[in-house]
This record gives C-alpha cells, sequence and structure tokens, in this order.
C-alpha cells in the first residue's frame, strides 16, 4: 500500500511539472489554444484565432503584439504565425497560425508579455507552397499576396469594407471586378472564399474553362466539360463559405464545409481568375492553392466562421501562478473605458472617504468645544463680555462656534460701552435700545450663516458622489458592453466564453459606481444630522444670548 501511495505522488508530481512546463521564462503570460477538429486529420492548415477583450489581456502584451509567440502543445516548438490585425485601442486581433498537424484534438500556447521581445510575425511562413492568399486589409490599391509567391492582384475596382468577415474585405456591385494571377496546378488546384451575397443572382468567378455563377442562390461551377450545381441555395445577407476543388479530372464542390456535389471530366482554371462582373455582395479570406485540398481541409476553413466551435481560448497563466481566478478573469477583460471609469470613481471614493472622515472630526470638536463653552457661558452673572477679555478662554474655546456667535455680541458691547460691568450701570447709561438688540442679532446671525458655511463646506463633494457616481459607472457599463459587442461582430467569435467575460468586467464600472454611491449616502446622512443639531444649537444660543443682553442691559 505505501509503494502504491509513493507511487501515486510521483506520478502526481510528475504531471504538476509538465504542466506548469514554461517554453522560455523570458515572457510572463501564456493562454492554452485547443484545436477541435474531428473530420480528420490535416497538415499545415492555417487557423484564425481571434482575440478581443473578452479572451485576451491586451494590457499585458506590446501594443503592437510583438511579443506574440505561439507555441505548440509540446511546449517547445514555435509555430509560424502572423498578425493579419493588431488593435490594441479597441483591444481586437487577428492571428494566422499554421498548424503542421491538425488532429482530433490539437493543443498549443499563445505565449506573451515580454517588453523586450522583436516582432515575429512571418506571413509568407504561415502558408505552404502552393498558397495564395487575400486578407483585403491594404488601406488601398490591389490586394496584396499574404502566401509565400507573390502573386499579388493585377486589378481591383471593388469597395473595400473596413469590417468585413475578419478584418478588412471586398465589396461587389455586379460592375466591380478582381482579378488574380494563375496560380500553377501541380496536379491539382483549389479555391477557398468567404461570401455575403446581397443578390442571388449574377456571375461570381470566371477564368479559361472554368465558372462559378448564382441563379436563385444555387450555385452553378463549370470546370472544363464537369459541372456542379449546388444542392440548396445560399442565403443572402449571411456569410457562408464556398470551396471548390479539381483532382484527378473531378471537380468537387464544397459549402460551409460539406460536400455539395461532384462531377468527372473537371480541367483546372486556365489564366487569370476574376472575381465579381455580375457578382452583388462581399468577399473576404480568398485562398487559391496550386493544390486540391482534401475535404477535411476545407472543413478546417469552414469551422473558422462566426459559428465555428473550431478554435477555444483557455484561461490566462503567469510565470509564477495561475490565471487569478474569477476576478483575475474580470480585470484582464476590462477596457479601456471601463479603466476610465473605474479610475475615476476610485478617485472620487478618495476624496468621498477623506471629506467623511475629515468632516466627522471637525463636527465632533466643534460638538464637544459648544458643551464645554455652554457649560463656562452659563455661570456668567452680569458681565457677558467677561470671556472674551482672557486670551486664554479664546485658546481653549477656538473650535466652538458657540464661542464666536458670542465672541461677535461681546463685540459689539465692547463698541457700545467701555466696560461691561452691569454693576456701573449707576454710574453709566448702559442701556441697549431695542434698535441695538436688533443690530447685535443681526451681526450673530451673519455670524450663524458663516458658521454653517463652515459646517456645510465639501459636503456638496458626497453628494455629487452619490448621484454622479452611479452614472459615472453605468456609463463606463455601457460603453464596455457596445465595445465588447462590437468586437465579437469584428472578429466573428459569437460564443458565451466570448461575451461574458466582456459583459462581466463591464458591469464591474456600475458595481465600482455604486461602492462609491452607498459609503457616500450613509456618511452624508450621518454627517448632516449632526450638522443640523449643531446648528440648531446656534440658533438656541442666540435666543438666549439676545435674551440675557435684553436682560442685563436694556431698563
Amino acid at each position: 500500500m505505501r509503494v502504491l501511495a509513493v507511487a501515486i505522488a510521483l506520478l502526481l508530481s510528475l504531471f504538476s511539472a509538465a504542466s506548469h512546463a514554461w517554453w522560455n521564462e523570458d515572457w510572463s503570460a501564456r493562454k492554452k489554444i485547443t484545436l477541435t477538429h474531428p473530420a480528420g486529420e490535416v497538415a499545415d492548415a492555417p487557423v484564425l484565432i481571434r482575440l478581443h477583450t473578452g479572451n485576451f489581456d491586451f494590457l499585458a502584451s506590446n501594443e503592437d503584439g510583438s511579443d506574440l509567440r505561439v507555441v505548440a502543445g509540446d511546449d517547445a516548438s514555435e509555430l509560424k504565425f502572423h498578425i493579419e490585425k493588431w488593435d490594441g485601442l479597441n483591444q481586437l486581433a487577428l492571428v494566422w497560425v499554421k498548424v503542421p498537424k491538425l488532429a482530433a484534438r490539437t493543443e498549443a500556447w499563445l505565449y506573451f508579455g515580454n517588453p523586450e521581445a522583436p516582432p515575429a510575425s512571418d506571413a509568407r511562413g504561415s502558408y505552404d507552397a502552393a498558397s495564395a492568399v487575400y486578407h483585403f486589409n491594404e488601406p488601398a490599391g490591389n490586394p496584396a499576396d499574404s502566401g509565400p509567391n507573390a502573386l499579388s492582384a493585377t486589378s481591383f475596382t471593388g469597395t473595400r469594407i473596413a469590417a468585413s468577415f475578419a478584418n478588412g474585405g471586398a465589396k461587389f456591385d455586379a460592375t466591380q471586378n478582381l482579378t488574380l494571377p494563375a496560380v500553377p496546378a501541380n496536379g491539382g488546384w483549389s479555391a477557398s472564399m468567404w461570401l455575403k451575397p446581397a443578390a442571388l443572382d449574377g456571375a461570381l468567378m470566371q477564368a479559361g474553362g472554368f465558372s462559378v455563377a448564382l441563379a436563385g442562390g444555387i450555385l452553378n461551377v463549370q470546370a472544363g466539360t464537369a459541372s456542379v450545381a449546388s444542392p440548396a441555395p445560399l442565403v443572402d445577407g449571411k456569410w457562408q463559405h464556398l470551396a471548390v476543388v479539381v483532382e484527378g479530372g473531378t471537380l468537387r464542390l464544397y459549402v460551409d464545409g460539406k460536400p455539395a456535389g461532384e462531377a468527372a471530366g473537371a480541367a483546372a482554371p486556365a489564366g487569370r481568375l476574376t472575381l465579381g462582373n455580375g457578382y452583388i455582395g462581399e468577399a473576404d479570406e480568398i485562398q487559391l492553392a496550386g493544390a486540391a485540398r482534401p475535404a477535411a481541409w476545407i472543413a478546417v476553413a469552414a469551422a473558422q466562421g462566426p459559428e465555428g466551435t473550431l478554435v477555444a481560448l483557455g484561461e490566462d497563466e503567469g510565470s509564477e501562478s495561475g490565471g487569478g481566478g474569477i476576478w483575475g478573469t474580470l480585470f484582464q477583460a476590462l477596457t479601456l473605458d471601463g479603466w476610465v471609469a473605474i479610475g475615476v470613481l476610485a478617485v472620487m471614493l478618495v476624496v468621498a472617504v477623506w471629506v467623511m472622515i475629515a468632516k466627522a472630526l471637525y463636527v465632533n470638536k466643534v460638538d464637544r468645544a459648544n458643551r464645554a463653552f455652554l457649560d463656562t457661558f452659563r455661570e456668567l452673572s452680569s458681565d457677558l463680555g467677561a470671556l472674551d477679555k482672557s486670551s486664554r478662554m479664546a485658546d481653549a474655546f477656538r473650535h466652538s462656534s458657540l464661542y464666536r456667535l458670542y465672541h461677535i455680541a461681546a463685540q459689539e458691547l465692547a463698541h457700545r460701552f467701555p466696560d461691561t460691568d452691569a454693576s456701573h450701570l449707576a454710574e453709566q447709561d448702559k442701556n441697549l435700545s431695542p434698535q441695538a438688540l436688533d443690530s447685535i442679532r443681526a451681526s450673530l446671525d451673519t455670524g450663524l450663516v458663516r458658521e454653517s458655511g463652515l459646517l456645510t463646506r465639501l459636503m456638496v463633494l458626497l453628494t455629487i458622489a452619490i448621484s454622479g457616481g452611479p452614472f459615472i459607472g453605468l456609463l463606463g457599463t455601457v460603453l464596455g458592453v457596445m465595445i465588447t459587442f462590437a468586437v465579437i461582430a469584428a472578429t466573428g467569435d459569437v460564443n458565451v466564453n466570448a461575451i461574458a467575460p466582456g459583459i462581466a468586467a463591464a458591469l464591474m464600472a456600475t458595481a465600482a459606481g455604486m461602492a462609491v454611491a452607498i459609503p457616500a449616502l450613509f456618511g452624508y446622512n450621518y454627517l448632516n444630522s449632526r450638522i443640523k443639531t449643531v446648528t440648531s444649537d446656534m440658533r438656541v444660543f442666540i435666543d438666549e444670548l439676545v435674551t440675557k443682553l435684553a436682560e442685563n442691559y436694556s431698563r
């Protein structure tokens, strides 16, 4: 039994070491890529990895993605890849990876987090020697070939689309066209592309002895003497994958990765291939090859559409620790606008907490000093200005708002009488007329307003936090959700794993707004009640003081 336990522990330790193997310690983060393709084994398949705010932490990578590396599942062999698009600001990237051998389940690693890493994107190395690939990601000019043969388009009159199937795309209006150079057919020929027709009739592609046309959505393909028609029509306004293969005199048609027809007597196209001149709609990711692509290869290409399940990305892993749990996932998925909103709210929270603490301390000092002053004031007999004649008293009651009001009344008496002692009334006429009492009350009311201003100073910051915090958080959430859906639409990666992290992270801004507003609300109500109490004490004191002045200095 002990031997079995030791063996199990040894196996677990080996498994742990293997699972935490690290390709290169210069990279601080990685993410597992899982490719699921049950249609059969495929060699040198180009796989599109769509990165966005829901599945990748762009803040942990370089601004241009230069630190990106793709490593095989053995965590040792680097894979060829190239970046079609990298937008760190909007947190969107498209990366093509050349997978040497794609089985039913294949794993790889996406490494990032090395500020010193040079760019490693290699477009020509990402495709096999027979390929000509057109991404339509150029801002202008003829579409360039990203493959190894540099077979760029010879003419293009279509309209460029900024956000198409993957990145940029081409749009045709039946009069526009795209002309691609001939791809040498070495034992076969293939064409693969994504189409989004806006009309279901018209010519699609033409070349010497080869044509593809739409008739009511039905694809009609002619290659030599072979002719094939798709069993079901295409759908307008929806992205669909089309592939045509000529191999050994056989013509094969595939729609959305599935066989749609086959005929004998086919010949590979001769000369240049023209796309358009009758087609109305969009096209993107056109791949031509001077080789016959197997059905499994075409299924891989079709599985990379908006509803495809080929690629799944795991959680981020750090070189020293795991992915950081749920909160780590949320913070990684947080977009720039969310960080800005949470940053503003964090400043508001700090200011609100500081105001609440400072104001609570101030109100407590004023309240204690007022109670102490009242005890002393009520011990006075006839000379109501006696406390103001002592500098020690002024220092002792410097925090008392009641003392400051008393000081105003004492100064008013000093201005009217050189000696405020009521015992000398027989020697001097120390009489306060009703008008004088009204004047003193007016001065005291002015002092009350000033003292109330001191008590309520900075309280407006709490009201701003209460009312503005939730709205700032809501703004961050709305913008975050908008960006998440826009990125999902641009990448075409529509699944709950892509949407949920972005939306959950966007909701963090609203949660942050509530976290600012709720404490500020409680603090404001508490402080407001204390301030009202102090203000009421000052009003009562003014009435008491004026009454005593009338009693001692009026006949």
